[in-house]
């Protein structure tokens, strides 16, 4: 999403945030996969998240997106920690992916995966969060933007 203006248009400003957080140890492919599953549950428990339907010229439609930019970024697995920790004294709607996700194939067996674990031993890869813009930069403090 672009934030440029176009005829004296006002750039849209958000007051909020979303965020991935993802550990620098992925491989490509798991940085895709880790933050589409991870943003996935943000437009259904948060809904005012979620722009229009788009349409093209020609008349077709298309499922509506994001009304803001997702902003990606990484740390070690210390920071992701330390910002999990953040996120849930916060109460910010988060979304986990953890190591033990790479083995499962279904939804049922990722949150057996989820559940079987404490949640101070999660072995976490990546985090989603929203909320207001400064609490998500508390969350992320310590992570840099992804390359």
């Amino acid at each position: 999403m672009s934030t440029h203006t176009h005829l004296g248009e006002e750039p849209v400003r958000f007051d909020t945030k979303i965020a991935v957080l993802l550990r620098d140890d992925l491989e490509p492919w798991q940085r895709l996969n880790v933050t589409a599953f991870l943003v996935s549950g943000l437009g259904t428990a948060v809904p005012e998240v979620i722009g229009e339907p788009y349409e093209d010229a020609g008349g077709e439609g298309y499922l509506p997106m994001f009304r803001q930019p997702v902003l990606v970024f990484e740390g070690t697995k210390e920071t992701l920690t330390a910002a999990h920790g953040r996120a849930l004294s916060r109460a910010l709607p988060r979304a986990v992916f953890t190591s033990d996700l790479f083995a499962t194939g279904n939804d049922r067996d990722n949150r057996a995966a989820v559940r079987a674990v404490p949640t101070a031993d999660l072995d976490l890869v990546g985090l989603a969060v929203y909320g207001p813009r400064n609490a998500v930069d508390k969350v992320l403090k310590g992570a840099r933007m992804h390359p």
